[in-house]
């Protein structure tokens, strides 16, 4: 198993932070999200990770040279890091080389979610946080007949349940073509504005995609100052 990392964004939210280092870098508790990443990739048994560039790339390429947390990074660089998360994953296409986890870089988090993503038995699966009710903006994993059928922050008419999405993918390699075709649907369309979640939505109707309830766990995502506060006050001391 492998992960995909995406990390090209500049992080317009978060601009008095991302204006001097891309979000991977910032620093909670002492260390950045990316080497918390990479050292909990290694500690469920993931040596191996493509992480999309772009935005400030030459700071997240040094970082990783100084201490990659034991595991082998390869670089794909999006040119276009301005446009939606889905000109990310568009480039990570040719990187599903493996079973593969797909993860945004801007998440502090338990070790025990991504080893919950890793060891579930759905061999495509999403992370949801069930006690999570969407006010807005976050981005919800939908379920309907004991599947995902959607990743977004747009809630469909019907659905049984929904909770905030993590922000990480499990992918079976040989479902891969899914994701990928879901995608070319709106690349084809130069749809480049969207987040790629929303692109997934063949995916889910053509691929069984379960998840596992992480209710309970700390985690956050980083998006505005006030989320890096959060991290600092409520999560890291519960990691």
């Amino acid at each position: 198993m492998k992960a995909i990392i995406l990390a090209a964004g500049v992080g317009k939210r978060l601009w008095p932070v991302t204006q001097h280092h891309p979000k991977c870098l910032i620093k909670i508790g002492g260390e950045t999200l990316l080497r918390r990443y990479l050292t909990s990739l290694a500690s469920v048994g993931i040596r191996q990770a493509d992480i999309v560039v772009g935005y400030k790339q030459e700071m997240i390429r040094s970082a990783v040279e100084s201490d990659a947390g034991g595991v082998r990074v390869n670089f794909l660089v999006n040119e276009q890091f301005h446009r939606g998360s889905i000109s990310s994953l568009w480039i990570a296409r040719t990187a599903f080389t493996d079973d593969t986890i797909v993860m945004d870089a801007d998440v502090l988090f338990h070790r025990e979610i991504l080893r919950r993503l890793v060891q579930s038995p759905y061999e495509n699966a999403l992370l949801m946080d069930e006690t999570v009710k969407q006010t807005g903006e976050e981005c919800m994993v939908v379920v309907e007949g004991g599947r995902v059928i959607a990743l977004t922050k747009k809630m469909p008419p019907r659905y049984e349940y929904a909770g905030e999405g993590v922000g990480f993918l499990k992918v079976r390699q040989a479902d891969s073509p899914h994701v990928v075709a879901s995608l070319r649907t709106y690349v084809d369309r130069e749809a480049w504005q969207m987040e790629y979640e929303d692109a997934l939505i063949d995916f889910f109707r053509d691929v069984k995609v379960g998840h596992e309830k992480i209710g309970g766990l700390p985690w956050t995502e980083i998006d505005f100052p006030e989320d890096v506060e959060k991290a600092e006050r409520e999560i890291l001391p519960r990691l």
